[in-house]
């Protein structure tokens, strides 16, 4: 039989943990020194656990799983470095979700540009009471991001992650512009 990881002992091999009446027993120590190769990677793993939940120290094919885990919309285009970035910072991007600080920071760590926000947003009042209020017109959002190769932006791409980041009935535009 040939090991999952050539090398990796068990740390806890299994013919050490019988009863004594099984210690010089040649086929029990082979049998349990067979299980042992094959629990040893599962043991390693679960030992590592924490690291696995550590963006910065998970496994490159975990990563991703991580990002679904904390509600992240993940573009294969990414680089597993961007990847990480999001992940570790999507507590404080959920945090701001939902304002101009929140966007451009998430626009900013996608395309690693420099990100202007603008909205529609503000507030209405009147010293009369009862009085009517100023139409303000449909509600928007308009994102310009600077990068220094517009080509290597996927614009619909960013345009649908800043849709899902604004809520639905706000008009979206985005603007990539080179230099």
């Amino acid at each position: 039989m040939r090991a999952a990881v050539p090398g990796l002992p068990s740390p806890y091999p299994i013919g050490e943990q019988l009863p004594s009446v099984y210690a010089e027993d040649r086929f029990v120590q082979g049998f349990t020194g067979a299980l042992d190769e094959v629990l040893a990677p599962v043991f390693a793993t679960l030992d590592n656990f924490s690291g696995y939940l550590d963006p910065a120290l998970a496994p490159e094919d975990f990563v991703g799983w991580l990002a679904h885990w904390v509600a992240l919309r993940v573009d294969e285009g990414w680089s597993p470095a961007r990847l990480r970035e999001l992940v570790l910072r999507s507590v404080e991007l959920h945090r701001w979700r939902g304002t101009q600080r929140g966007l451009a920071e998430h626009v900013r760590l996608l395309t690693g540009g420099a990100v202007e926000v603008t909205d529609s947003g503000g507030v209405v009042a009147s010293p009369e009471p009862g009085a009517p209020l100023p139409d303000p017109g449909p509600p928007w959002v308009h994102v310009r991001v600077r990068v220094p190769e517009r080509e290597r932006i996927d614009e619909r791409g960013l345009t649908a992650t800043v849709v899902d980041a604004v809520p639905a009935h706000v008009r979206v535009t985005v603007e990539v512009v080179e230099g």
